[in-house]
């Protein structure tokens, strides 16, 4: 019996659950795979049954050897750490899309997340990305502006993905059980929307609002060191938006607007 180890976060996904998983991410003979934590390969299986290829970056390397030892048809098994291994150099011969599965560690979620993203907007294909996730991480994801859950993940990856909630997990569905519940979130990957004139400057803004989420934004843009003499003052009036309203109750576009007003011109 293979023993979760704590260190990787590790939950295995019960039988019971993964048709219900397999069916969300429908995967079809013509599409390629990019499997985030294999781990026992419960989800591997029926998901490189029905997929034209599996790609799986597993970091723990007792697993590894039991992985290839099963000689799962169209599945290649990467060893490593998923954030630091370069997973396009195993898709520059597909001239496909890729997709993306797995079940995440809680403890390095969103790290993942942005690590897609950043994937995405240097060139790797990716379709979509369907993701077991912590309930909170992924309330998180999807929450629109103006509650508690809508903060830094929210609008940084609702900027650069469609973001759904697909199915909600018990915390019996896995082995084993987390003291969180999970859902199945599915990313859409695209263009920054809307574009803006420096994303580095759009990322540092949104952090340094919700830092201070309970200040006015004028308070709040105080954490922001921008790069030039831009006044809190003249940013709010160059985007028009309301000093005295709170960070959580902008949108997208509006946080977009509003880093493009920090943004040196050339």
């Amino acid at each position: 019996m293979i023993r979760a180890r704590k260190e990787f976060g590790q939950h295995f996904l019960e039988p019971a659950w993964v048709d219900k998983v397999v069916r969300a991410i429908d995967p079809t003979l013509d599409q390629d795979f990019i499997e985030i934590g294999p781990g026992t390969g419960a989800l591997t299986r029926p998901l490189a049954a029905r997929a034209k290829s599996v790609t799986a970056f597993e970091i723990d390397r007792e697993l590894v050897p039991q992985l290839e030892a099963a000689a799962i048809p169209n599945l290649t098994v990467v060893g490593g750490d998923f954030l630091t291994v370069e997973p396009a150099k195993y898709f520059v011969r597909h001239t496909s899309n890729v997709r993306v599965a797995g079940n995440l560690p809680y403890n390095v979620a969103s790290p993942i997340l942005f690590k897609l993203a950043e994937l995405y907007a240097s060139g790797l294909p990716i379709d979509d990305a369907t993701v077991m996730l912590q309930r909170e991480v992924a309330e998180r994801l999807v929450a629109p502006p103006g509650g508690k859950e809508y903060g830094v993940l929210s609008v940084l990856l609702q900027h650069v993905a469609d973001v759904s909630m697909v199915l909600k997990l018990p915390a019996g569905a896995f082995r084993p059980p987390p003291k969180a519940l999970s859902a199945l979130v599915r990313l859409r990957f695209h263009p920054p929307a809307p574009a803006v004139n420096d994303r580095a400057i759009f990322a540092g803004v949104v952090q340094a609002v919700f830092t201070r989420r309970r200040k006015t934004l004028a308070n709040a843009l105080l954490a922001f060191p921008p790069a030039v003499a831009i006044t809190p003052a003249r940013a709010l009036a160059t985007a028009n938006i309301d000093g005295g309203r709170r960070p959580e109750t902008l949108s997208v576009a509006e946080f977009a607007r509003l880093a493009d007003g920090l943004t040196p011109q050339p």
